[in-house]
């Protein structure tokens, strides 16, 4: 982040005061409804539904293939009014396209979300569509968002985002050596991409694609990248394999390994135009960022409720585990993270919705780097707590580690997020002082 861009972060916060609704009860009437309905879909629909996605996912012959009851559940979910919940103010303030919630507001929808493995996808919620969609609302041509965005918003098909490189270090995304080459009325794409998560899923049909169209490096270091829009059938696009994450492959939505060997597109399938794409980028993270937050609260809530539901039915040493002072500091101590973190959730959300994007910044950088470590902590305790079966594929603990953990490297490792964290501190203190 320069400097100046430091400088006008602080500056638009200067004036700011939090009036922060921290409970469900001061939500509107149709963002209350919304959570009830929501809350009571998963409960009734999802939940009893997961273990036979996850044995659906796990079996070598069907994995990748689409469970037929997910449709099922995507097509109840979107005649209820319960589609698209993602789609904020700040992205959609005409409500076009989403129900025309607060961030906020969606930041109690999606924590319910956040208890089940699919429900984000049930309700047409999940990343990287969330984030792609955002993209195309806000930046995409008429034509961009009648080919790709109105089928996204439908659910008739899914995306992926091609970002990170296994050659460079992507955390620095001025790192990004694939090239986007402009030739008549075509652009020619070359890259190597990994971890484009939702490659792997069949019904993927369109891929944001960031490289450098400063083949050159002579314009401004962030002004040398791009975004384009690669339809998955081109030719030149090889899925090499999908990847797994401590052994997951989150399969049909899979994490893949993909080349882009002279992909060629029209000259109109890029995205704002040329060495706009850290600019389109930041537009996207801060919005997926939070997502990833609120969703990663509801995960650990879920994991708090399976360690209490178990310890209360375990007897070790002659005493229930419940009754064991450990046991209890342990479910304590996850209460008191998941409240630190909800309300620095909260906030990040309140100041998106009161001053924008690029204001909340640190506060997006703080949750990004402190909610997965504690929420790893929660889910942790809950694995302790279970023994064994912690760690089984027969709870959904393993999984939900899995993918929290791996949220400390996505988008953003934590050590980029903490660097943001003490310049913005450094700049305040050293503004305070003139």
């Amino acid at each position: 982040m320069a400097q100046n861009r430091l400088a006008d972060v602080m500056k638009n916060r200067g004036n700011f005061t939090v009036s922060l609704p921290v409970t469900l009860a001061a939500l509107s009437t149709h963002a209350q409804n919304l959570h009830s309905q929501v809350k009571q879909f998963i409960d009734t629909h999802i939940v009893p539904f997961e273990p036979e996605f996850l044995k659906w996912s796990n079996d070598q012959k069907t994995k990748w293939t689409i469970h037929p009851h997910m449709e099922r559940l995507k097509a109840k979910a979107k005649s209820e009014g319960l589609w698209n919940l993602f789609l904020t103010k700040d992205y959609d303030p005409s409500c076009q396209y989403g129900a025309g919630l607060t961030n906020v507001e969606y930041a109690f929808i999606a924590q319910e979300m956040g208890r089940s493995l699919i429900a984000s996808e049930v309700f047409n919620c999940s990343a990287p569509d969330t984030g792609n969609m955002e993209v195309l609302v806000r930046y995409g041509s008429e034509q961009q968002k009648q080919q790709w965005l109105k089928p996204l918003l439908n659910g008739e098909i899914r995306s992926c985002f091609a970002m990170t490189e296994p050659a460079v270090a992507s955390s620095d995304a001025t790192n990004i050596r694939s090239s986007i080459r402009r030739q008549g009325n075509e652009y020619v794409i070359n890259g190597h991409k990994w971890w484009t998560s939702g490659a792997m899923d069949p019904r993927c049909k369109i891929c944001i694609f960031m490289g450098k169209t400063s083949a050159d490096g002579s314009a401004p270091v962030h002004k040398q990248q791009s975004m384009i829009l690669i339809p998955m059938d081109s030719p030149g696009v090889k899925i090499l394999r999908p990847l797994t994450v401590f052994g997951y492959d989150d399969a049909p939505h899979g994490h893949a390994e993909v080349l882009f060997e002279d992909v060629r597109v029209p000259v109109s399938n890029i995205l704002l135009g040329e060495g706009r794409g850290f600019e389109i980028a930041q537009g996207r993270l801060g919005g997926g960022r939070i997502h990833h937050c609120i969703r990663t609260l509801g995960a650990a809530e879920r994991a708090l409720q399976l360690m209490i539901d178990r310890v209360q039915e375990r007897v070790a040493f002659g005493q229930r585990l419940v009754d064991q002072s450990s046991i209890q500091q342990d479910i304590a101590k996850s209460r008191i993270d998941i409240e630190l973190c909800r309300l620095l959730v909260l906030k990040a959300a309140h100041v998106i919705d009161v001053i924008g994007n690029k204001a909340a910044a640190p506060d997006v950088a703080m949750i990004k780097a402190a909610v997965p470590v504690l929420a790893c902590k929660v889910v942790d305790r809950a694995i302790q707590a279970h023994g064994a079966l912690g760690v089984s594929q027969d709870t959904a603990l393993s999984h939900l580690y899995a993918g929290l953990r791996t949220l400390r490297i996505a988008d953003g490792p934590d050590e980029v997020h903490l660097r943001t964290v003490a310049k913005l501190e450094i700049l305040s203190r050293n503004m305070a002082k003139l």
